[in-house]
């Protein structure tokens, strides 16, 4: 039987259509040979978690789960009881795009939702949330949960990360940072990744893998250790225990082992910028908003969306706040940023001479 074909416009549609890259790919071919013991306790499992451990500058307790729904819901859960609040973005992908995940896993924590420009929250809008009301009928906040990069591909600056920080210590909250796209940030800023995490008051980190260039699997890294008390108990009742966890974590040895996983942001990132600076002319487009990572919003006419679309493109139209959305991945190359561009100024040539 013959494999599927790989239908090449779908790259822009999102990371997650991406394939696993060749060092991950790699490292789990090598970790399928012979038995090791299962649940984690294997040398993959070990190696995978030091390197988080390296690339962070510090002991971090780190797990491992399936995806990035169950790595934020469960980190969250860990982090405050069912009568607390979680304060987010409103465009926050804990809040738009997981089914009420975090609000299940915690046993009906609620989040409250609050606005910002970039996708970001400001330390004012924390402040005014958190006083807004302080009586017993109302869910007390007990989390921040901030985006990097963001779910409009903007990144948080070290002041900005700090800033937050420094008002959850003001009233007492912890603060989560969920890092699907962490790697994209860290490329965007130019900065360690310490800086931006647990050097600038994070309690736990999401660290996004799948977006990255892995196939499956997600690290929860708890900077503070004894907010990781008991968390392997959840990670099993979640079902986010898996048996034969090296199939999850050889590939995270992969892709950090020798800083794959920074190259592989930096290609997304790049690619990103090209499209954007390509889209700037072809007519009729409008960019949106500030883009420093791997996506690129841009508002276009119906009928060059629909062209391209039928051309075999695939890209979403209902993510961030309005127009398109166009993700490039680790995979996604020149030749596709060329051949969409090719397409849409063809598109449009069309449609003016009509």
């Amino acid at each position: 039987m013959n494999a599927p074909a790989v239908t090449p416009g779908y790259q822009f549609a999102s990371d997650n259509t991406a394939g696993v890259c060749p060092e991950a790919w790699a490292a789990l071919e090598r970790a399928n040979v012979g038995s090791v013991a299962s649940y984690g306790d294997d040398p993959w499992t070990a190696r995978a978690s030091a390197l988080v451990r390296e690339m962070f500058e510090c002991d971090a307790e780190v797990f491992f789960v399936f995806n990035g729904t169950a790595s934020n819901s469960l980190a969250l859960a860990s982090l405050c009881q069912s009568y607390h609040a979680i304060l987010c973005h409103e465009l926050a992908h804990v809040e738009t795009d997981e089914c009420g995940a975090p609000e299940f896993f915690s046993n009906g924590t609620k989040l409250l939702l609050l606005p910002g420009a970039d996708g970001k929250l400001v330390p004012q809008g924390i402040d005014d949330a958190v006083l807004r009301r302080r009586d017993i009928h109302y869910p007390k906040p007990r989390v921040v949960s901030i985006t990097q990069a963001t779910e409009l591909s903007t990144a948080y600056a070290v002041d900005e990360v700090e800033a937050v920080a420094e008002a959850c210590r003001r009233h007492g909250l912890r603060l989560h940072m969920d890092g699907a796209r962490f790697a994209n940030a860290v490329a965007a800023l130019g900065v360690p990744p310490k800086r931006i995490t647990w050097e600038a008051g994070v309690d736990v980190l999401c660290l996004g893998g799948t977006k990255n260039g892995l196939g499956i699997g997600e690290a929860v890294v708890f900077f503070r250790r004894e907010q990781a008390e008991e968390f392997a108990y959840r990670c099993k009742q979640s079902g986010q225990l898996a048996s034969k966890m090296r199939a999850i974590t050889a590939g995270w040895t992969g892709l950090l082992d020798g800083g794959i996983w920074l190259e592989n942001a930096r290609r997304a990132n790049d690619r990103a910028a090209q499209l954007e600076a390509g889209l700037r002319h072809v007519p009729g487009v409008e960019l949106l908003g500030r883009r420093q990572a791997n996506a690129v919003f841009a508002r276009l006419p119906t009928d060059l969306t629909a062209g391209l679309r039928d051309r075999g493109w695939r890209f979403y139209d209902f993510i961030g706040s309005g127009g398109c959305r166009f993700m490039c991945s680790w995979a996604t190359t020149e030749a596709d940023v060329h051949a969409i561009l090719d397409d849409a100024l063809k598109l449009q040539d069309e449609q003016r001479f009509r």
